[in-house]
């Protein structure tokens, strides 16, 4: 089996799975009780938050733990859109953020907010001219992801905050990690950060957000006041527990794992063009931690005169899984908001493919893969089955 679909979730660190069902089976009391078995699972939840804090490279304030990714961000923006809506109303973010933040930013516009959305180019490069006109003095929230999830491209996350006091914006800026934690350095001004387990070799069903010292979200979810009574629940230990060697994991092969995957990436792209004719490399060719550049884990390609729905199910017949675009909006109707902001074309969006890295892929692979892209490519468009 050949998987290159990490962008949609990856496999666990054996290592993760073993520490999980410790805590499944042994350790499993509540953190919150007062006796030992308690006791030991709330430190099991402290030595977790000290991991991710360490591995996300944040010292100025507090990891809280979600279920996912996708409530952080709910968090991180309704809690932002609440606490200051007293001061403003604008909210800035991109065409391209991933649905988790999009759907956040209509129920607000419905609410009354302003919400203004900034363009990309054909290589998902954000307008950042655009973006530093349309924050003003009422300007209560910028949220942006640092990597897009479906081209890769990373984002100028590290400017942001610069351009918000420029323009004495009241502010605060959110950036969505969830695809660039564990892979780059994340940004450095950043109030507040959402990333998730399932991303890094991590469980599912837990992530977290970074929140600023000094920065005061209110209570997204009441009742037991968990998670000093900003997230209540009974915290799951052994997927806390499992994020922290995860990221702590991640951090410490980071280096040498983004090398390999760019390296693969590379060869990928030449097999591609080499055997291929009419595509088109839709990411950034260049891999990098610079804006504009790529993530070396996200490769997106459009296969012209293809459907990429019927390439995804030859190439599964030979074990080898790759996406057609964000594994969190597959089950919605219609083509990727991504590709279309970027500009592709209908039938252009419908031909494309992408390809996602994660620590397991080897240069070993590579060869497979380039033979039965090629093949189901030739196959598709000899039996001119594009209508």
């Amino acid at each position: 089996m050949i998987y290159i679909d990490n962008s949609a979730t990856t496999k666990q660190y054996p290592e993760v799975t073993e520490l999980m069902v410790k805590y499944m089976n042994e350790d499993f009391g509540n953190p919150s009780s007062l006796y030992q078995l308690g006791v030991d699972t709330e430190k099991a939840i402290k030595n977790a938050r000290k991991q991710l804090t360490r591995a996300m490279g944040v010292t100025d304030g507090t990891v809280y733990f979600t279920s996912c990714g996708t409530e952080a961000d709910n968090m991180a923006i309704f809690g932002a859109a609440r606490a200051l809506r007293r001061v403003g109303n604008r909210i800035i973010t991109s065409k391209v953020e991933h649905p988790a933040v999009l759907e956040c930013c209509k129920r607000l516009e419905q609410d009354g907010f302003e919400v203004i959305y900034i363009d990309v180019d054909e290589k998902c490069r954000l307008d950042e001219e655009q973006l530093e006109r349309a924050i003003n003095d009422k300007t209560i929230l910028v949220t942006l992801m640092q990597v897009n999830n479906e081209a890769g491209t990373i984002f100028p996350t590290d400017k942001v905050k610069a351009m918000m006091k420029a323009k004495k914006a009241p502010g605060l800026f959110h950036s969505d990690c969830v695809q660039s934690f564990g892979k780059i350095s994340l940004p450095k001004d950043a109030d507040l950060i959402s990333i998730s387990g399932h991303k890094i070799h991590g469980p599912k069903g837990i992530g977290a957000l970074y929140i600023r010292k000094g920065v005061n979200l209110p209570a997204y979810i009441v009742g037991g006041g968990q998670e000093e009574g900003k997230r209540s629940g009974t915290q799951n230990v052994a997927g806390i527990a499992g994020l922290g060697l995860a990221a702590e994991m991640s951090a410490k092969t980071r280096n040498g794992d983004m090398k390999k995957m760019a390296e693969i990436r590379q060869a990928i792209i030449d097999g591609f063009k080499a055997n291929l004719d009419d595509i088109v490399i839709n990411s950034p060719e260049e891999t990098g931690e610079k804006t504009g550049m790529a993530c070396a884990s996200v490769l997106n390609v459009t296969f012209k005169g293809t459907r990429g729905e019927v390439l995804l199910h030859t190439l599964e017949q030979d074990q080898i899984y790759v996406s057609t675009g964000s594994a969190c909006s597959s089950n919605h109707k219609g083509q990727s908001h991504v590709l279309e902001a970027m500009g592709l074309k209908p039938k252009e969006i419908e031909g494309t493919l992408r390809f996602s890295l994660g620590r397991f892929n080897s240069m070993d692979e590579v060869e497979e893969i380039i033979e039965k892209v090629t093949a189901a490519v030739k196959r598709f468009r000899r039996l001119g089955s594009f209508r």
